[in-house]
């Protein structure tokens, strides 16, 4: 079952050199490890980023539980740190799965759960140090199947020669079925590329990149991406479960060895979102809106409780205060849980005259500050992003919770938005001192009030994708300009890094083309980009602009409405017209609101 002679190497001439080894060991707690002799088939779920944002992603311990109590043997796999790699390569040692010390080669599928395109490249080192062959085309029939699937997938292009298959949608139902369909096949004969075209025209939401061809205008726009083979479908729809309530949350999940960024409970208590937000990509990918009941939710967390130790359970969801029996939930769980000593976190809610009453509803939440997402401050820059919210309920909601024990406030906001004006960024900072004065009024201090600003980046499907993304010379001033409006000591802006956000826009909105140079960027050394440590954006710019790419074009430039995109092969469920319409209001009232000043 266990691998023990690249174990013992492991520990006796990698982890001595390394900083935080146990993350490399497995045998944690509800951690599961079978023989690879006796099981359905083997699956290791890939994390392109450290352990401890691996482990604290729901999905994957969503997706490891699926799987492992349907007879596979699924183990888990995730980025290394650079001392360890440098070790690992040092010493011609493979990367494996965690439950048996595997080689990923080893396994039927790896499959990438791609939540930010930062993170692209750590796909890469996972690959190679996993001895996978890096390009699609290159593995033969009985190399592992690599598969992906999440948000940061929603723009397949970049990966589309390193993965051989992307599933679209939601993951319990899909994971499956693309795994039960690979293992039936590994004996049949049939070459890799005859197993792949059999998933992909078994289904509508299998999307893999060899049998469709990018064709370029000569102005280098996309004319189409037409398909290569008559029994792959044209376009790729979600994978959608249809019923959230009947699909088995995870009461058993892995329990770390060390700490990470969210060592709590997670229970997912409604997936999509009431609301049609323009600069959302999650509102429109996870629809429609599915919900499970109060008891699942509190058998659930209970169980899950039991299992692990925890003293905090995360509500989690798009807009966790638009469940539809939300007073009844938070209600109920603190009931259960106040008693136990564990604490209650709903990380986000949605800006409605229920935020008042949540204070009341969490004892328990003074403990930490208030978190809270206007993204924007005026209410004409709602109207044109979406996002319907009213002043006063937020300020109503920040003084009941400072009358019942919290002293800090996070707020959220985007800069860089279609038609932003300098009056925009003055709302920010007159909302974060109008809280802090709230804060003094009612206990006689000013409250502490944190301004998160994060760069906008249009993203593929929604209604902005056709916008252009801000230059790197107006976010500096923008954040120049934000910093110098503030009066109060107690409030404080945090600006997102400029060149991460100018590295997203390209990585987001790429196709085929800048492929090449993100994989000439990992051979140079790029590596764990989401990191401040890691992250090198010279070596970036200087690869871009090596390898001839244009990427003011990719990100910054404003595109027609009937422009081919790289990702319009891949569909959502409202359809390309919906996102059009709403690209076309949102025209309308930018002009208005330009009209205004």
């Amino acid at each position: 079952m266990l691998n023990q002679e690249l174990k013992d190497a492991v520990v006796a001439r990698v982890l001595t050199r390394v900083r935080t080894p146990a993350q490399y060991v497995g045998g944690e707690l509800n951690s599961v490890a079978k023989d690879h002799a006796t099981v359905v088939g083997t699956v290791c779920l890939a994390f392109p980023d450290t352990y401890s944002l691996g482990m604290s992603h729901h999905g994957l311990q969503v997706l490891y539980s699926l799987m492992n109590d349907r007879g596979w043997a699924c183990e888990r796999v995730f980025a290394p740190l650079p001392d360890f790699e440098a070790a690992m390569r040092a010493e011609g040692l493979p990367l494996y799965g965690l439950e048996t010390f595997t080689p990923l080669d080893q396994f039927d599928v790896v499959g990438f759960s791609l939540q930010y395109e930062i993170s692209y490249t750590n796909v890469l080192t996972i690959l190679d140090m996993g001895r996978i062959p890096l390009h699609a085309e290159d593995r033969d029939a009985d190399d592992p199947l690599v598969i992906a699937g999440g948000p940061g997938g929603q723009n397949p292009e970049l990966l589309a020669p390193y993965v051989d298959l992307f599933v679209m949608g939601d993951g319990e139902p899909s994971l499956p079925v693309v795994c039960e369909q690979w293992r039936a096949m590994r004996d049949s004969g049939l070459s890799r590329e005859e197993k792949l075209a059999k998933i992909a025209g078994s289904v509508n939401w299998a999307y893999v990149p060899r049998f469709y061809q990018p064709i370029y205008a000569e102005d280098g726009t996309i004319l189409e991406i037409r398909p290569t083979r008559d029994d792959v479908p044209a376009g790729i729809r979600p994978c959608v479960i249809q019923d959230l309530e009947g699909t088995p949350l995870p009461t058993r999940p892995v329990v770390p060895f060390v700490e990470t960024a969210h060592d709590r409970i997670a229970i997912e208590i409604m997936r999509g979102c009431p609301w049609q937000c323009r600069f959302c990509q999650s509102t429109v990918i996870k629809r429609p809106l599915r919900y499970r009941t109060v008891e699942t939710i509190v058998a659930a967390a209970l169980e899950s409780y039991r299992n692990t130790g925890y003293d905090e359970i995360s509500l989690l969801s798009l807009s966790s205060s638009d469940y539809p029996d939300f007073e009844n939930l938070v209600t109920r769980m603190s009931e259960v849980f106040t008693p136990l000593g564990v604490k209650i976190s709903l990380p986000s809610l949605r800006i409605t005259e229920t935020l008042k009453k949540i204070p009341a509803l969490l004892q328990e939440g003074r403990r930490s500050g208030l978190t809270l997402a206007p993204e924007v401050a005026r209410d004409d820059m709602r109207a044109q992003i979406r996002k319907p919210i009213d002043n006063r309920d937020l300020y109503d909601g920040c003084a009941e919770a400072f009358r019942r024990g919290w002293r800090r406030v996070k707020l959220y906001f985007m800069c860089g938005l279609p038609g932003e004006r300098p009056a925009d960024l003055d709302g920010i900072i007159e909302m974060a001192e109008t809280i802090a004065r709230i804060g003094k009024d009612v206990t006689g201090r000013f409250a502490d009030v944190t301004a998160s600003v994060s760069n906008f980046v249009p993203k593929p499907h929604t209604p902005y994708q056709w916008n252009g993304m801000k230059d790197r010379e107006y976010f500096h001033w923008a954040h120049k300009y934000l910093k110098s409006q503030v009066r109060l000591r107690s409030v404080t802006v945090k600006a997102h890094d400029i060149e991460r956000s100018m590295l997203e826009g390209i990585l987001t909105r790429g196709d085929r083309r800048v492929a090449a140079a993100m994989e000439e960027a990992w051979r140079r050394g790029a590596r764990l980009d989401a990191w401040s440590e890691y992250f090198n954006a010279s070596l970036w710019w200087r690869t871009f602009e090596d390898l001839g790419i244009d990427v003011a074009a990719y990100s910054q430039r404003e595109r027609p409405v009937d422009e081919v995109l790289p990702w319009d092969h891949i569909h959502i469920k409202y359809g390309r017209d919906y996102l059009a319409k709403e690209q076309n209001r949102s025209v309308v009232q930018l002009e208005a609101m330009a009209g205004a000043v």
